[in-house]
């Protein structure tokens, strides 16, 4: 990645959106238009990734007409894959309390994927208009004893956008949640000039309809940019298993009083843990650790298996193929059968020699 400073006749912004391979750049201040730019070359044979959300170099005249082209990208503070955003503050994790009926195992899962990318994760719940107030303390002092302070909205009753927008002033946010539960809708509020088709709820299943498809950068009339992501319904789950426990705030607030006496303690049949207990998520711990177990397994033997292969890339694409350990299962370079075929000729004229 490049670190250098830019070049002083460039200017700065930040990706927004990727379309094939061209890139659309949001210009800082005092500039601030938008541009449509390619990748400089240089770029691309060092292999220099440009991903939304990152803060790019445009050096002149590039910029010119409304076009350009990215000469550099500096350094992230923070980078996802899936999506892939760079740069972002936090995660808005959207769940609807009803319609589809909040599942608590679902929401642990998201949760957790949220917490593995190690960016702050805030929670909010939408349609709240269509709980009781019962429902609303409930699954708020339920989820205080998870770690979450939940922020209770309903874009239809215009409720709790006022505070949630106050924890999304100037950062870059990326909303994630399963399908159906107002994610576009939320945004189509928050920045009106956004044109997001909002999902119809399958009646039979219960589920979102799948209906954003692209990772997109939306600016905030008061500040900030919001990554609205696909929406999905079984997070994968790719902790190591030994850094599962980290990612639940219940085991870190007891980690933080009493250590185990193990350091590498998975907290399930180890004795004096500190962790294993009556508190409501150790159940989806286990299951999310038998999981997490079950993985690596397969990533150790695929590892296995990888150290006797080879990548060939042909025209069907890149594959592997066995590795040939022995000489005598290699088959003979054609210069080595030349440079042998050459020795067996001067033998044969040297032996012909010597007979007359």
């Amino acid at each position: 990645m490049s670190t250098a400073s830019p070049n002083p006749l460039s200017l700065v912004g930040t990706v927004l959106a990727i379309q094939a391979n061209y890139y659309q750049v949001q210009l800082n201040p005092p500039e601030a238009r938008m541009l449509l730019c390619t990748r400089r070359s240089r770029l691309k044979k060092l292999g220099q990734r440009v991903m939304v959300g990152d803060r790019v170099a445009v050096e002149e005249p590039d910029w010119i007409d409304g076009r350009g082209a990215i000469s550099q990208v500096f350094p992230r503070r923070s980078e996802l894959d899936r999506p892939p955003v760079a740069n972002a503050d936090q995660i808005l994790l959207v769940f609807a309390i009803v319609e589809p009926t909040l599942d608590p195992h679902q929401l642990s899962r998201f949760l957790i994927k949220a917490e593995s990318t190690e960016l702050d994760v805030r929670l909010c719940l939408s349609k709240s208009d269509m709980a009781t107030k019962e429902e609303q303390h409930n699954w708020h002092d339920r989820l205080q004893t998870w770690g979450y302070v939940p922020t209770f909205i309903s874009v239809r009753k215009h409720l709790g956008l006022v505070e949630l927008a106050s924890h999304l002033h100037e950062k870059i946010t990326v909303v994630s949640g399963p399908s159906g539960v107002g994610k576009s809708s939320l945004i189509n509020y928050l920045i009106p000039d956004v044109d997001l088709r909002v999902a119809a709820v399958s009646g039979k299943l219960a589920r979102g309809r799948h209906t954003t498809r692209h990772v997109e950068l939306f600016e905030l009339p008061s500040g900030g940019l919001l990554a609205d992501t696909p929406g999905f319904n079984q997070p994968e789950l790719d902790a190591a298993p030994q850094d599962l426990a980290g990612l639940f705030p219940e085991v870190r607030q007891r980690l933080a009083v009493q250590s185990c006496q193990f350091a590498d303690c998975l907290h399930r049949d180890e004795p004096n843990c500190a962790v294993r207990g009556n508190w409501e998520r150790y159940d989806h711990y286990l299951e999310f650790l038998g999981e997490a177990i079950t993985r690596q397994q397969a990533l150790d033997k695929l590892g296995d298996e990888e150290a006797n292969l080879k990548l060939k890339t042909t025209r069907q694409g890149q594959q592997y193929e066995p590795k040939l350990e022995t000489k005598k299962y290699r088959r003979t370079s054609r210069r080595v059968q030349q440079q042998e075929l050459q020795g067996l000729r001067h033998e044969l004229d040297e032996s012909s020699a010597d007979d007359e």
